[in-house]
């Protein structure tokens, strides 16, 4: 019993994730055009044909630039709220949209979706809950607080998707406008360095084998910054940092029967490498 997960590009230049078994597959977010899309997929040896759905976080183009072309090109079901269909400034593939509710779990082959409500500048913004069988992984991002629904299910991980987007002293020294600031930083924004770190060192199950830091910003933080940080007391937790130029690796998450899945065997923070 395992499942692969990557993140095939992660920041605001655009999201998506590919959770999967040897069998079936979702994305959560297609923010990158349908040809990269398919180049990276084809970089990391995952098939397209596997995929069986799209889920959409939010209505911001860097969650959802890509998927038109790819729900047409393959023909796949494409899941959101009406709120997030309306909000959306990029014209949606009518035939291919499927409706979700909060906390209501969809069956998609041998996966089970579940999406449930968080804290973002959006319509109706969702995060995301993976299973098979006994294995369960999140996708967390563009959060702008940590509420109790996202200390549930973080804590019930294997593996997670986490936004760790800013440095607070580089954001509150950059240059940004101060609107923009507040924006970030004002709990409908995005989750810093040390808010992610407090989540991962309070709230992780001792099963949590894999974490993608995800989300990072271009202007207010760095690899090194967060490297630093989640270097410490990481535990059995395999600490990756997701990168806005390039895939991350493949990884399996392994589970048994027991719900007591492998730990992962190499506990570096691994940073996938940066093209400035």
């Amino acid at each position: 019993m395992s499942v692969m997960i990557a993140s095939l590009n992660s920041g605001s230049n655009g999201n998506a994730y590919y959770i999967g078994t040897a069998e079936d597959a979702v994305l959560v977010d297609a923010g990158i055009s349908c040809r990269e899309t398919e180049r990276r997929m084809a970089k990391l040896g995952l098939s397209m044909e596997k995929l069986r759905a799209v889920f959409i976080s939010h209505e911001h183009n860097d969650h959802i630039g890509g998927v038109s072309v790819l729900a047409r090109k393959y023909r796949l079901p494409v899941y959101m709220t009406p709120a997030t269909e309306s909000g959306m400034r990029i014209p949606a593939p009518v035939s291919f949209i499927k409706r979700f509710s909060t906390d209501e779990p969809i069956r998609v082959g041998e996966l089970e979706v579940t999406g449930f409500t968080k804290t973002h500048d959006a319509a109706d913004p969702h995060s995301f809950i993976i299973r098979h069988r006994h294995i369960q992984i999140g996708v967390f991002t563009d959060l702008g607080r940590v509420c109790d629904n996202l200390k549930k299910h973080f804590n019930a991980c294997h593996a997670a998707f986490l936004e760790s987007n800013y440095d607070v002293t580089m954001l509150e020294q950059g240059t940004y406008p101060e609107h923009l600031k507040r924006r970030i930083r004002g709990g409908e924004g995005h989750l810093s360095n040390e808010e992610a770190w407090e989540l991962f060192q309070q709230h992780r199950g001792e099963q949590l084998s894999h974490l993608l830091l995800s989300h990072l910003s271009r202007n207010n933080n760095t690899h090194e910054k967060v490297k630093e940080l989640f270097s410490r007391d990481n535990g059995n937790t395999h600490i990756v940092i997701a990168s806005r130029y390039r895939p991350s690796e493949v990884y399996t998450i392994t589970g048994t029967d027991a719900d007591k899945p492998q730990a992962a065997t190499v506990l570096p923070v691994v940073e996938q490498l940066r093209l400035f």
